[in-house]
């Protein structure tokens, strides 16, 4: 489930080099804290983390040089977004020498973190739990929360705080149990501990909460700052369950529609750097959304996320058919296939509706996926897994859709917004299946699904909707008021003067199928 995390190196790192540490006295370094950071320099940082105890040493300086020079920059080093020639990061070291440090020692914390998870740290009994977590408990360095303040407060400094919560997100997963590796057992200090996931904790859901926050704003840049960390936390079982306890996987569904239009605009600007930096982004998206698909047998809270308002099938869908790229429907397709494979029976709730995998396969009908599965049958793909993905939900899509009624078929695709004209959006249908729109409770939940979905964005969903909400009316005894008790009316008549003729048409419909007693007459 790894994938390949490449970050781009700090915008001043060429000023790396010419940092003089006296002059800075603001950061408060002792004289031995100081004779450290010019030995690390000195040394290939192998034998610097050679012994566990001399490299968590290293690292409680490079977070003192964090706390302390993160507390007041300028904020100069923050607004540079691109790599700096050597004149130029020397002009920002001197107008902001502790913008420069925060760099410096967030650099040196993800080279470290790189150097412990590599199979040279294996054969030498080092690891990020021996070296970030101290004592015979194995308890986190209370350090860390310097990391925790550059994200919270890096002022707009995008490399600052996508590398730092990446360096959070690395150090706090080691301590998951489902991530321990021999390592970790096997210390040159021979205590045999394992660092201790509970100190891990409090950290993990405050990173966590941070990561939510972010993935809220519409910016590219803002979401960017998470992906990294998001992909590492849902990298571990414990960090798949923080991250869809505190709403991740809406709000990763949300962010994956929006990125998918964005990146079609971008592509129809002919901006193609734009382009290639948001398909990466949707890919990055949906494999973290891919991830949290693993934990679906094991929790129902994660299933009804998932199935929640069917955003997030939703969002897959629409990536699948308009597949920017293979490895982006590569993920899609898998995560697919794991909500179409999942299961109610291991880990059941009994107070909760019974979400498994044929909700999934009915949302996934609603979308419009036998359609996007088909017209993929016909494409050539490199990679088999695509190829057996394809096959598989082809399958489980056709034998689900033979047991639906049109009804079920029509239900589903009302509740997930995506209508489409077909053999459900007729007068017959309507005839035969208006009694149905009362719902079990009562509460015409799917009419006022449809009265919504007269405002979509989505002309041809607005048309649809004007449609059945007409149709409603004349088959439904007190269909008309009903309609305009719950506002139809109103915002149907919003339509009548749209740019779209056709949907100004099915507007002007609607409306007059409300008004008149028989329609059939008029029509």
């Amino acid at each position: 489930m790894a994938s390949k995390l490449t970050l781009q190196p700090s915008p001043v790192a060429a000023a790396f080099r010419s940092l003089q540490w006296d002059p800075l006295s603001s950061l408060r370094l002792t004289p031995q804290e100081t004779a450290l950071l010019r030995m690390a320099e000195s040394n290939p940082i192998e034998y610097t983390l050679g012994d566990a105890r001399d490299a968590t040493m290293y690292v409680r300086v490079l977070l003192k040089l964090l706390a302390e020079a993160s507390v007041n920059v300028s904020g100069h080093v923050a607004r540079i977004t691109e790599e700096c020639s050597e004149n130029r990061a020397l002009d920002a070291l001197d107008a902001d020498p502790l913008g420069v440090v925060t760099h410096y020692a967030i650099a040196k914390l993800s080279t470290i973190i790189a150097t412990l998870s590599s199979p040279w740290a294996a054969e030498n009994g080092v690891s990020i739990g021996n070296v970030f977590y101290a004592g015979s408990e194995g308890i986190l360095i209370e350090q860390w929360k310097a990391l925790l303040r550059v994200i919270s407060k890096g002022k707009g400094d995008a490399y600052a705080q996508r590398s730092a919560a990446l360096c959070l997100a690395q150090i706090l997963v080691a301590a998951c149990p489902s991530q321990r590796g021999a390592s970790d057992t096997n210390a040159k200090d021979g205590a045999g501990r394992a660092p201790s996931y509970s100190s891990a904790i409090e950290p993990l859901e405050a990173l966590t909460a941070w990561v939510i926050t972010q993935l809220k704003s519409p910016n590219a840049v803002t979401v960017g700052t998470t992906v990294p960390a998001i992909m590492t936390l849902t990298s571990a079982t414990e960090g798949r369950q923080i991250f869809a306890a505190s709403g991740g996987i809406k709000y990763l569904s949300r962010q994956l529609r929006q990125r998918e239009k964005s990146k079609s605009s971008s592509s129809s600007s002919g901006s193609e750097r734009k382009a290639n930096s948001s398909v990466q982004q949707l890919y990055e998206l949906a494999f973290c959304l891919w991830c949290l698909t693993y934990e679906l047998n094991n929790f129902a809270d994660v299933r009804a996320d998932f199935a929640k308002d069917g955003l997030p099938v939703m969002a897959l869908v629409e990536l699948v058919s308009s597949a920017p790229r293979e490895k982006v429907v590569r993920v899609a397709l898998a995560a697919l296939r794991n909500l179409a494979t999942c299961s109610a029976d291991i880990h059941p709730e009994p107070d909760m509706p019974r979400i498994d995998s044929k909700v999934f396969l009915g949302e996934m009908i609603a979308c419009g996926l036998m359609k996007a599965i088909k017209l993929l049958r016909d494409r050539q793909f490199t990679d088999p897994d695509i190829v057996d993905d394809v096959d598989k939900l082809h399958k489980l899509l056709a034998d689900n859709f033979k047991e639906m009624t049109r009804w079920e078929v029509y239900q589903n695709e009302v509740e997930t917004g995506q209508l489409s004209w077909g053999s459900t959006h007729t007068e017959a249908f309507f005839k035969e299946n208006a009694k149905m729109m009362e719902g079990k409770d009562g509460d015409f939940k799917l009419v006022k699904i449809l009265i919504s979905l007269l405002s979509s964005n989505d002309e041809d969903i607005s048309a649809i909707a004007c449609f059945d909400l007409g149709e409603f009316c004349r088959h439904y005894p007190n269909g008309r008021s009903i309609a305009k008790r719950l506002g139809g009316k109103d915002l149907a008549m919003t339509l009548i003067e749209h740019d779209n003729p056709e949907l100004q048409r099915h507007a002007l419909q609607c409306v007059s199928k409300m008004m008149v007693q028989n329609w059939e007459y008029v029509k």
